[in-house]
């Protein structure tokens, strides 16, 4: 059963097709953007980013000024006594920060990796509460003019959408991000299929949804169905290494299979057992992805 601020919201938008279609598409894609206040997080959470923030604290942090603001970049260098290799540009999911990298972060830097962690806008230590595809490749593609070009770019969940977005440079006037590499780590597919979820959730009606693809298309300069993933990586091919778990809740494993078929520089790995968040810290996962960052291509898991 829905909650009773759902089914308000629900209502509203119902009423609001016949009347003003667009107008409640504008605001679909607002709470759709919208980013959840910083300070609130759950207990668990809370424990999570406490034990991060020894780690979080090692980097050294910049704030790189956008139109409307700053995101936070966390730079961190390989340990004392390791030899720099190679630079990496890492982006976490949606709802997420880069603390819920650390493990990720460590695994590159002890390989000899300069990372720089990148808090998406309204997320972590960098500003707004509103985050969307264009201003996501918009802070990838100035962390790029900042610090690349990288040697790979790492993303999970939505984050790895973006990355996608960013090296093929598919929002307008975003130069694209110079990369080598690409992880995806549980990362959705489709972004049409993205909005069409939403738009169930909230039952929004035919005009109300075509509203909401239209205000994609006036942000990003492309239609929402440009946005498909493995149908990106196919006409752009890049070296890439897809890890998935079969039993990820969030983002279906058939997420995973579409970006596997775009061509024969994608490469699958399963993680079994891990989910959508564990994944992010499995020994087997690190053990691929640093290996695949350097050019190595000893599976750990299973293909």
């Amino acid at each position: 059963m829905a909650s009773f601020p759902l089914t308000v919201i629900r209502t509203a938008f119902r009423i609001a097709d016949h009347i003003a279609p667009w107008i409640a598409g504008r605001a679909a894609f607002a709470l759709f953007c919208r980013t959840p206040h910083p300070n609130r997080v759950s207990p668990g959470e809370r424990r999570a980013l406490d034990r991060a923030a020894p780690f979080m604290a090692e980097a050294r942090l910049h704030r790189l000024t956008t139109p409307s603001g700053w995101v936070a970049a966390h730079d961190f260098r390989p340990p004392p006594g390791v030899e720099r290799r190679r630079t990496v540009l890492v982006i976490h999911g949606w709802r997420s920060r880069s603390d819920h990298m650390a493990a990720i972060v460590d695994a590159l830097r002890r390989d000899g990796a300069r990372v720089i962690a990148l808090d998406l806008p309204g997320h972590g230590k960098s500003s707004g509460r509103r985050l969307d595809m264009a201003n996501a490749v918009a802070a990838a593609a100035l962390a790029g003019a900042w610090f690349g070009p990288f040697d790979a770019v790492i993303g999970h969940s939505f984050g790895g959408a973006v990355a996608v977005n960013a090296l093929v440079g598919s929002v307008r006037n975003v130069e694209r991000l110079a990369a080598e590499r690409l992880v995806l780590i549980a990362a959705p597919n489709s972004m049409p299929s993205f909005f069409a979820e939403f738009g169930r959730m909230l039952d929004l009606g035919p005009r109300t949804q075509t509203a909401l693809f239209a205000h994609v298309e006036r942000l990003t300069g492309r239609p929402l169905e440009d946005y498909v993933g493995a149908d990106q990586l196919a006409r752009h091919p890049c070296p890439t290494l897809v890890l998935h778990a079969p039993c990820d809740k969030e983002v279906p494993a058939e997420n995973a299979k579409a970006y596997g078929r775009a061509g024969k520089h994608v490469r699958l790995v399963w993680a079994p057992g891990l989910g959508h968040r564990r994944i992010l810290a499995g020994p087997g996962v690190l053990a691929e992805l640093t290996g695949f960052v350097a050019g190595i291509r000893e599976p750990a898991l299973v293909n």
